[in-house]
């Protein structure tokens, strides 16, 4: 089982997924969590870029998507390994990210052709300001105008997608982990 957050900057994947990962182990489950990108050294260039002022020039945009492409291919391996381990899979981001965040579409989606398919995708729907205050503008994609755009985005891939339920992550902490596990819960009968 391969369950993914996905959501705008600040919206509390990596919160939400640590805490999907305790419900699940104290369930006897076997979970390992990911995260993209990775710590592997592309990962690590990306997050150094990621600072760069220059980081939504199309350029970048294009460096981008083949960074996040390649470091997504080393990942496949390690998750390919975890799913013939029985382990469930949580991740901290997926190509979804990649589709939303990078230009241009078609092109994205055709250098993360070969990345995995989630089995659920979690996505975390937030206010755009609160979004913006968590996440702290501590890179060039963290402010409101870009993040509306993301959003949108990823609304629209959702409202495409089988494989996407939307969470209210407005709610406090303990709704949406709450409701986060009524779905995952539903979704694979635990």
């Amino acid at each position: 089982m391969y369950i993914v957050f996905e959501g705008i900057d600040g919206s509390g994947k990596s919160t939400q997924s640590k805490l999907l990962k305790d419900y699940l182990v104290s369930k006897g489950y076997d979970v390992e969590l990911i995260v993209e990108p990775t710590d592997s050294d592309i990962g690590k260039l990306i997050r150094k870029l990621l600072q760069n002022p220059n980081a939504r020039s199309d350029y970048m945009q294009k460096t981008f998507g083949l960074l996040f492409a390649a470091d997504r291919m080393i990942l496949m391996n390690k998750i390919q390994d975890l799913e013939s381990e029985n382990k469930i899979i949580i991740s901290d981001r997926s190509f979804y990210s990649s589709l939303v965040y990078q230009e241009p579409y078609n092109w994205i989606k055709e250098i993360n052709k070969f990345a995995k398919k989630p089995d659920l995708v979690l996505l975390l729907d937030m206010d755009l300001k609160t979004a913006v205050m968590r996440s702290q503008g501590t890179d060039e994609f963290e402010n409101e105008e870009f993040l509306s755009s993301v959003k949108e985005k990823y609304l629209k891939l959702a409202r495409n997608s089988s494989n996407f339920k939307i969470i209210n992550g407005n709610n406090n902490l303990d709704e949406v982990s709450s409701n986060i596990k009524k779905v995952v819960d539903a979704v694979f009968n635990i």
